[in-house]
């Protein structure tokens, strides 16, 4: 059901997950938003009857968008369908509002998990190569030396998924406890990492990520994000997100540069080759 309540562009936009108030009105200032095929004006309303284009693509709704900060506790599932799991997000999560979460936890892990029904958001923070931090306090099953620090810093080849981790800080908290901060989401990587440099993991608690913070909330309790909180979440989510893509495309350029060499490469070779053969042409 269409929402006919008419409110300031800035704000249908931010609701709608396109972007911030403060980006829109950046988009709505540099002509890239437009209303029933005119370019907007800042402070105008809208409302779900009208259609909107925003940086060259149209919003199709203004579903009210929700994000919420949930303890997970161990042994909850990240998943909302699994007859094999005992206990599921779905199981334990009650709010009347559908949710879903944005980054997993494995099943032996606890602490900060986004929950929100925003996609954009999701995906903006489930991509590795927008590089969102993720910080952990992990527990093992021996004293913590320096050697491992380091080598945890430096990042971990991981041969059962043939990559290597990427560099991160780890900064040591106790005798069997360090904290260290991911912007990649391998599959169980803490407990990969901290196997092949010979360690066992006892526990994992998750207490930020990007800048929401775990803070005192307790074990499956869940609380909204609002605010100055949630606007800063979604500017570091903007931001990345373009970050990611120029990286991509530099990435891109980089590993086409040497096919082009080789090709340009080739193609020098092939006229000294044709060159060649018309001088022994001529002496012939």
């Amino acid at each position: 059901m269409k929402n006919t309540e008419k409110v300031r562009l800035n704000k249908y936009l931010s609701e709608a997950g396109v972007c911030s108030r403060r980006e829109a009105d950046r988009l709505i200032e540099e002509g890239k938003v437009f209303v029933n095929g005119k370019s907007a004006e800042p402070g105008m309303k809208v409302n779900d009857l009208d259609k909107i284009i925003a940086d060259g693509k149209e919003v199709l709704s203004r579903e009210k968008k929700v994000v919420l900060a949930y303890y997970k506790p161990v042994g909850v599932v990240c998943t909302e369908r699994d007859r094999h799991a005992q206990v599921t997000i779905k199981d334990v999560l009650d709010y009347p509002v559908r949710v879903t979460y944005a980054g997993r936890l494995d099943k032996d892990s606890e602490g900060l998990l986004l929950m929100t029904n925003d996609g954009d958001l999701i995906n903006g923070l489930m991509r590795a190569a927008n590089f969102h931090e993720k910080e952990y306090l992990v527990r093992v099953n021996k004293p913590i030396s320096r050697e491992f620090l380091k080598k945890m810093s430096e990042g971990v080849m991981l041969k059962e998924l043939d990559v290597k981790t990427r560099p991160c800080f780890v900064k040591e908290e106790g005798k069997f406890v360090f904290r260290i901060i991911l912007t990649q989401g391998l599959n169980r990587q803490i407990r990969r990492m901290c196997k092949t440099l010979g360690y066992d993991v006892k526990s994992i608690r998750r207490v930020r990520v990007a800048n929401i913070l775990l803070g005192d909330l307790e074990p499956g309790k869940i609380r909204p994000v609002t605010g100055t909180e949630r606007r800063e979440l979604y500017e570091q989510v903007e931001k990345s997100m373009k970050t990611g893509a120029a990286r991509k495309n530099a990435e891109a350029k980089q590993s086409a540069a040497p096919a082009a060499a080789k090709k340009s490469a080739g193609q020098t070779a092939g006229r000294r080759t044709d060159m060649r053969s018309r001088r022994q042409d001529r002496q012939a």
